[in-house]
């Protein structure tokens, strides 16, 4: 095992070396940054630019990162960044005093500054400030990266994400939609009237979705918890307790693979509603992801993963039956025989090996999931599920082997699953225990037998909508990025040595 080597022993390159030589310097003139508590800023970069004329020849006090350094002698121009962008720092030593001017040409690329000076715009008519007076408020000890204008190895980027924000202020971007997002989805769903509530993360059984959960231990109680893999068993049993309307916001933990849309932790919305249905949740969805694209970006069309998207509402609605008709050219509506359906899939190439698996229900889902999936760009709701899949939705009346549940794919990404939600306990014990004969085969992505939550439901559980939606996805189509880790500010990385 390798030794274990404070930070403050580790060795330092010849440039972080000076930085320290500096610092130490201030301190020994009594100078040193890391003791000043406050900076009283009365201004921004972006305010300053957007209202020149007001700010024209008036004293200011901004506060940021110093970017750059241009210019020799007597005069100089730096770019100093805020949370709110870029403004021009224009110092001179007959505006600072000799003394003043040259501790500030000490100061380094990355350090942070409190400057103060008058507004205005230099020959080449760049809003600038004037600047009279400079505090040192936090010394950068480490440099940037040498191209301080772009950071561009994506791996350093996520590991490092407060470098990535310093130095590519445009990713911040994605994290203000973000913001927004989630600001108007809880604004659309407080005006239904929807109660926001929080739920476990730590939970005896892991329930809600055919995930594989991660495993901690109370010491206390000394019992192995699960982290939550869904919020929905929790909320639908406020639904039975009379919380008509409840929705969550939350991180979900889930031990499986990562790729370009799936992070061990992500960010979901589940919303239940008491006396409602699957077509309820159809006009949720539409309503939130079309409303958040026309009040962010001021449109409902957007390019995503190089497709270009209309968000227009009015989205279609197909089944999967009639999806997998239209894209595969196969009718598993006109087959009601297991043998005959499992062949019907294997005829387009669609192969079920697990015995257990070869049902009309398993062989149509595999049959949309390998052939169907990858053409559906523009917003589409696929309705009506095989059963088998769907283990806590309500059964179609029409046909028993489907389910009242859809799934909203846009640009061959799922963003939406919504469900009739289940209210029978005699049917949705029968189906745990399905699941449960699952994972006793080893399937341990299948479903736990909630005991307490078939009691709950037993008292009586009204009709049910119920939907759960990615956020992190809804976010990625929003700013057309290719990868989960661009809109979550610290993805999963696996450690460094």
């Amino acid at each position: 095992m390798a030794k274990f080597v404070p930070q403050a022993e580790l060795p330092v390159s010849e440039q972080a070396q000076i930085r320290r030589d500096k610092l130490a310097a201030l301190q020994a003139e009594g100078r040193d940054p890391f003791l000043i508590t406050k900076f009283d800023f009365n201004a921004d970069s972006a305010s300053i630019k957007a209202d020149y004329e007001g700010y024209e020849e008036k004293v200011v006090k901004v506060a940021g990162r110093l970017m750059s350094k241009r210019g020799q002698g007597k005069v100089m121009f730096c770019d100093l960044q805020d949370s709110t962008g870029r403004i021009q720092l224009f110092v001179k030593i007959d505006e600072m005093g000799e003394e003043e001017y040259a501790r500030f040409k000490k100061n380094d690329i990355g350090d942070i500054l409190g400057c103060e000076g008058k507004v205005f715009k230099t020959k080449t008519g760049e809003i600038s400030i004037r600047t009279s007076k400079v505090t040192l408020l936090s010394k950068s000890l480490l440099p940037l990266p040498e191209k301080y204008h772009g950071l561009t190895d994506k791996e350093m980027r996520f590991r490092q994400r407060y470098v990535d924000l310093m130095v590519n202020p445009e990713v911040k971007r994605n994290f203000i939609v973000r913001s927004k997002f989630i600001k108007f989805m809880r604004s659309y769903l407080d005006n239904m009237n929807y109660i926001e509530v929080e739920t476990p993360v730590l939970n005896t059984i892991a329930g809600g979705a055919a995930a594989r959960p991660f495993i901690t231990h109370h010491n206390t109680l000394d019992i192995d918890m699960y982290m939550r893999i869904a919020t929905e068993l929790p909320l639908k049993r406020l639904i039975i307790g009379g919380m008509d309307r409840v929705y969550e916001i939350g991180r979900i933990f889930r031990n499986e693979g990562m790729d370009p849309k799936h992070n061990p932790e992500f960010t979901t919305v589940e919303l239940y509603q008491a006396y409602a249905d699957f077509h309820d949740m159809m006009d949720i969805a539409e309503g939130i992801l079309s409303g958040a694209a026309k009040e962010i970006l001021g449109t409902y069309e957007l390019e995503w993963m190089g497709e270009k998207i209309d968000l227009t509402p009015g989205w279609r609605r197909l089944s999967m039956v009639d999806a997998v008709k239209e894209y595969v050219g196969v009718d598993f509506g006109a087959v009601t025989d297991d043998a005959e359906a499992v062949a019907l899939a294997g005829s387009v190439g669609v192969e079920l090996a697990d015995a257990a698996e070869k049902t009309w229900g398993n062989a149509l889902y595999a049959t949309f999931d390998q052939k169907v999936e990858e053409h559906l760009i523009q917003p589409t709701f696929i309705t009506m599920y095989p059963v088998e899949v769907s283990p806590l939705t309500k059964r179609s009346p029409e046909d028993p082997r489907l389910t009242e549940r859809f799934e909203l794919f846009v640009c061959h990404s799922e963003l939406a699953n919504a469900y009739s939600e289940l209210n029978d306990p005699i049917d949705q014990r029968g189906r745990f225990m399905k699941q449960v004969e699952q994972r006793e085969r080893g399937d341990d992505e299948t479903e736990m037998l909630d005991e307490d939550f078939l009691n709950a439901m037993e008292y009586g559980m009204p009709p049910t909508g119920g939907m759960g939606m990615g956020i992190d996805r809804c976010v990625m189509m929003l700013t057309g990025t290719d990868t989960i880790r661009e809109v979550i500010l610290f993805p999963t990385m696996k450690p460094q040595d």
